[in-house]
């Protein structure tokens, strides 16, 4: 059996290049560590389904290979999904017992181009139940452990995907990102994940959360990893026409942006406002701090900023949220209107069966009760957007910044149960404007901290070169010890 632990896809690549292994020991490899530590040893519970043609699909692409005819990095590489991409060959619910078995007619639009690519498409990851918070719970499944400490939640939404990536069980996944929902996983987990700029990838047949903030990304346990994936992800969809905004904004490939001296001469602003003042926040940000002082030892130019009138941008009555719980029932129930399959067809359906965790009660009931998105307060906030992203643009200018970084979330990954504060998740969802998070070190305990760094539109290029060179100089990712070599 081929050891994957930790292994990135150029590696695997090299591997089944030479011969030395196949897409199916890779598979058979990654589904023995699925087997070994989901559901039994530490029980992370991230996997939601395997998939019932993972083999069969792995053999595929090795006949392929053997042909001549691989299709790219990609190809007869294991890869993980959130559970709310449909799949056309496994359950898609949304991590709710509400949508329990239903299969969707046909593959998401990212998930048609993974395939497409050669991916084989190996399981689906838990998630938070409808994607609406941030420790990963929901009532199909309990809750998903964080593999480096399985008394803490692994963040959220997308924390089935971060913890089956940081305990390899696959080569790299897929997440959402609507608030954080990529970013905060991937840095409770010590993986790079990004949030790209509103309109590179597809968000049809993704369930949404808020049409006006939802996003599918890559999260990895390398950059390199990422920018591969994100080559496949990126482009315009008809379906989606808001990925229109992409062409002429996407390189021959992102990996070509990979540069191990990328940091020298860069010039990145320490968003101070987002970091947090509470004893409770003192870990993460000595953590981040430590880390921008590494970028500056790296030659990069670093220096403290604000955003003028940050708060007010950020916020409003429902602590940031407004847009989001006004878009929630109106975009779920478009969404459900068009699926004659689903168990349920509306959000209202949701709440009389009772089939979710009582966790989310008080957000979908709130979401239930606005009675229309056509206020003149939900459209104040929406072109608020607009402000804040030229607020932020305007910042960069003024101090001729490549990037703004700060820590994805205040707080080390809370103890299960508790209630997990302190995301900026705000700055790159209300903006539109893309993010990455890369591993920036541990904290005593051995918790991982991410930090964030935030660019332009279709910046997507130079966050991962920086991330990139950060990555290669500092090797913070360190594989968690629950979850060994078999």
């Amino acid at each position: 059996m081929v050891d994957v632990v930790e292994a990135t896809i150029p590696q695997l690549q090299a591997a089944l290049a030479s011969g030395a292994t196949t897409s199916r020991a890779l598979t058979e490899a990654y589904l023995a560590r699925i087997a070994a530590y989901d559901q039994s040893g530490p029980a992370l519970n991230a996997i939601s389904a395997l998939s019932p043609t993972a083999l069969a699909d792995a053999d595929a692409r090795d006949a392929e290979r053997r042909a001549g005819a691989p299709r790219g990095l990609l190809h007869g590489i294991p890869v993980i999904v959130k559970d709310n991409y449909e799949t056309a060959d496994m359950q898609t619910a949304n991590g709710s017992a509400a949508l329990k078995g239903w299969i969707p007619p046909a593959d998401c639009t990212l998930v048609r181009k993974l395939r497409e690519a050669g991916a084989i498409i190996i399981a689906k990851s838990n998630m938070h139940e409808f994607a609406y918070g941030i420790t990963t719970l929901g009532s199909l499944f309990g809750q998903t452990r964080n593999p480096y400490a399985l008394d803490r939640n692994p963040g959220g939404s997308s924390g089935g995907t971060g913890a089956a990536i940081a305990a390899n069980f696959a080569a790299v996944g897929l997440g959402s990102d609507t608030c954080g929902s990529i970013r905060i996983p991937a840095a409770h987990n010590a993986l790079a994940g990004i949030r790209p700029t509103q309109g590179l990838t597809s968000r049809a047949g993704i369930i949404p959360l808020s049409h006006t903030q939802d996003i599918g990304g890559p999260m990895g346990r390398s950059v390199t990893d990422v920018a591969i994936t994100l080559d496949i992800l990126a482009g315009y969809d008809p379906a989606d026409p808001q990925t229109a905004a992409s062409t002429g904004n996407i390189p021959k490939s992102y990996t070509d942006a990979l540069h191990l001296t990328a940091l020298r001469g860069a010039r990145i602003g320490i968003l101070t406002e987002l970091f947090g003042n509470d004893p409770e926040d003192a870990e993460v940000t000595t953590i981040v701090r430590a880390a921008t002082a590494e970028m500056r030892g790296l030659g990069a130019h670093v220096q403290d900023v604000a955003i003028p009138n940050l708060a007010d941008l950020l916020t409003d009555r429902l602590n940031g949220g407004l847009v989001l719980v006004h878009d929630f029932k109106f975009d779920l129930d478009a969404y459900l209107s068009c699926q004659p399959t689903a168990p349920v067809r509306s959000l209202d359906e949701v709440l009389s069966t009772g089939q979710y965790h009582p966790a989310i009660d008080t957000q979908l009931r709130n979401s239930h009760a606005i009675e229309s998105r056509d206020t003149a307060e939900y459209w104040e906030h929406v072109a608020k957007r607009d402000r804040l992203r030229w607020a932020i643009l305007a910042t960069m200018t003024e101090h001729t910044l490549d990037v703004l970084a700060y820590p994805p979330i205040r707080r080390k990954p809370n103890l299960l149960g508790e209630t997990q504060v302190g995301s900026t998740c705000r700055l790159s969802a209300n903006s539109g404007l893309p993010a990455i998070t890369v591993p920036a070190g541990f904290t005593p305990d051995g918790l991982p901290i991410g930090i964030e760094l935030l660019g332009r539109a279709w910046s997507e290029p130079h966050l991962l070169s920086l991330a990139y060179a950060y990555e290669q100089a500092t090797a913070h990712r360190k594989a968690p010890d629950s979850v060994p070599r078999l």
